[in-house]
């Protein structure tokens, strides 16, 4: 019984970084529809969000036949609880990939208000928060996820300075630009709560292996 429960959590881990890699595919699909305006990739990622929903309910249904079957006790326990959390967090970042595909679809045949500079570097940010957050869950490695939470602060940083130059140098001095801006406006915002999500996704790892909880207690991580 106890080999076949191993086996089992190994199957409901595995499951999950294939999300894990979906999402994180997810993500770089939409940056590159965005900078590309390729209304061809967005709609590519709009239609295969169907796929990462159908790998999120499958996922649930093994963690809750395994809490069921099992009644593991723990660490195994906090991994499964943990883990039907991340799987919600991966969907969740997995819609917000949708909603830059749509905005996307909205501007790709309009000129661009502004070179696209600092987004990137925002998506790129949040890429790397996503993949080092669901690294730390795969190694258990609760420094890697301590880094991921305190990151997020160059995201708000990048979010905010996006949103200042949107309205302060473009909308307050040319209402004519907002059309243009807001579009851009959302995506920031949307790349920025990825980035809180993965933080999220740490804050999990770092209950899993150590049993801390960490979540609205960020000063606990200096210790």
């Amino acid at each position: 019984m106890e080999r076949h429960f191993d086996q089992e959590l190994q199957d409901f881990k595995t499951d999950l970084l294939k999300m894990a890699a979906k999402v994180e595919e997810s993500i770089y699909k939409s940056i590159q529809a965005l900078k590309q305006q390729n209304k061809e990739l967005a709609e590519t990622v709009i239609r295969e969000d169907k796929q990462i929903d159908e790998m999120e309910n499958a996922i649930e249904e093994k963690a809750i036949d395994l809490l069921a079957l099992f009644q593991p006790m723990a660490g195994d326990l906090r991994l499964i609880a943990k883990g039907i959390h991340i799987n919600s967090e991966l969907e969740r970042i997995a819609d917000l990939t949708v909603n830059i595909c749509q905005r996307v679809l909205e501007t790709a045949e309009k000129p661009l208000l502004k070179p696209l500079i600092d987004i990137p570097m925002l998506a790129e940010q949040a890429q790397w928060m996503v993949k080092n957050s669901i690294d730390a869950f795969v190694r258990r490695d609760e420094n890697l996820a301590k880094e991921v939470i305190v990151s997020d602060k160059i995201s708000n940083g990048l979010r905010t300075a996006i949103i200042k130059e949107l309205i302060y140098d473009y909308m307050l001095k040319d209402g004519t630009t907002a059309p243009q801006a807001v579009p851009l406006l959302l995506i920031a915002r949307d790349l920025e709560r990825i980035s809180d999500l993965a933080a999220s996704i740490a804050e999990d790892v770092i209950y899993m292996t150590h049993a801390k909880v960490v979540k609205h207690h960020r000063e606990l991580l200096e210790e």
